[in-house]
């Protein structure tokens, strides 16, 4: 089967767009799906600075949402016709996916970001009959259409926009998961988000979904500005006493706080700005050690590491969708579409703010 997709054949180069091949169908517990609309996650982009860690040629994409085309066999669970989000692999077999926390997988590096499963390494190739890297987070779905494992789907219903699903796989499953699942904030309690992008915007939204109070720090007035539209008192990021403020704003100190920026002077902050007993997590990975300010962990304070909003994605995506058509949480105003053909517009647009989620749409589907 031949199909386009984006491929990314160096880390310093763009995106071409090419015919590839499937080599083979879906095996037992897979399903072929026709992709509807992927989301551009900050971290497709990060294979770039990965030193060689991701394999290339690759095509990335993991935030597909599509209609399911063939099906590996009856136990999957799914339909040929039915509307699903892609999201995260896992192996479902280890402790942690056992206890129902699947993106605390033993295998979640090597399934998502550094190589995937031996056995699909060869299955995608390109017109020179070339083998591409291995599935990136068991999608690929820069492209026409994925292969995926069936435990990476999630059915939505038909009546839903499919293109615009994609992110709830991952980057507004991490910050909805965030504020539902990790912190379980609800009415009376403190959010402060620290970066509104994608996932720091999604986590606003969410804790107004959930009754909570939040507020947005960021260094660009318009991220302020749509902050606020979602409910958020909204602080710029080089504030005097950036703390200080926050306190002010929380009543005495926010309960809880989530860093998306990886920033250490803001990660400090945020620490001195919780209350006793407060909780900070971190979503974006630190690109140093992280220096930690005398008296930021004292009274109790937490910080720790949240990956994909400890989402059970079958659990949190629906969760999601139903808040969208109670329209409380209105994530489709954050998404720009552009055709799979404009790959590396988006890319540029993506990395210069231009653009909070930019959502591509294979020839023919937009």
């Amino acid at each position: 089967m031949k199909f386009g997709a984006a491929v990314l054949r160096s880390y310093d180069g763009p995106f071409a767009v090419e015919e590839v091949a499937l080599t083979s169908g879906p095996d037992d517990g897979e399903v072929l799906v026709r992709v509807a609309g992927c989301g551009m996650c900050r971290t497709d982009l990060a294979v770039r600075r990965s030193r060689g860690r991701s394999p290339l040629p690759a095509v990335l994409g993991h935030e597909g949402a599509g209609v399911v085309a063939e099906t590996g066999g009856p136990g999957t669970g799914l339909a040929v016709g039915d509307h699903v989000v892609l999201s995260f692999d896992s192996c479902g077999r280890c402790p942690n996916c056992l206890a129902a926390a699947p993106a605390y997988c033993d295998s979640f590096a090597s399934l998502n970001l550094f190589g995937g499963r031996e056995e699909n390494a060869a299955r995608f190739t390109d017109t020179a009959g070339h083998a591409l890297a291995p599935r990136w987070f068991g999608q690929s779905s820069f492209a026409e259409y994925a292969l995926v494992p069936a435990r990476n789907t999630v059915r939505v219903a038909p009546s839903l926009p499919l293109e615009l699903l994609g992110p709830l796989g991952c980057g507004f499953l991490t910050g909805a998961g965030a504020v539902l699942n990790s912190f379980g904030a609800g009415p009376g309690d403190t959010v402060v988000v620290l970066g509104a992008g994608a996932v720091g915007l999604a986590a606003v939204m969410a804790a107004a979904a959930a009754g909570a109070t939040a507020v947005a720090v960021d260094r660009f007035p318009e991220r302020l500005a749509l902050a606020e539209r979602f409910g958020a008192l909204p602080l710029y990021a080089s504030s005097p006493d950036l703390p200080g403020r926050i306190r002010r704003l929380t009543d005495g100190g926010a309960r809880y706080a989530l860093d998306t920026t990886a920033s250490a002077r803001l990660i400090n902050d945020a620490l001195h700005a919780l209350r006793p007993t407060g909780r900070l997590g971190l979503v974006a990975r630190l690109p140093t050690t992280l220096p930690l300010e005398v008296g930021a962990l004292d009274r109790g304070r937490t910080i720790s590491h949240i990956c994909e909003g400890d989402a059970v994605p079958g659990l949190l995506i629906p969760r999601l969708t139903a808040l969208w058509q109670a329209g409380r949480f209105p994530f489709d105003q954050l998404i720009r579409t552009y055709p799979l053909t404009d790959v590396n517009e988006a890319e540029r647009d993506c990395e210069a703010g231009r653009v909070v989620k930019p959502v591509l749409i294979p020839e023919g589907r937009a």
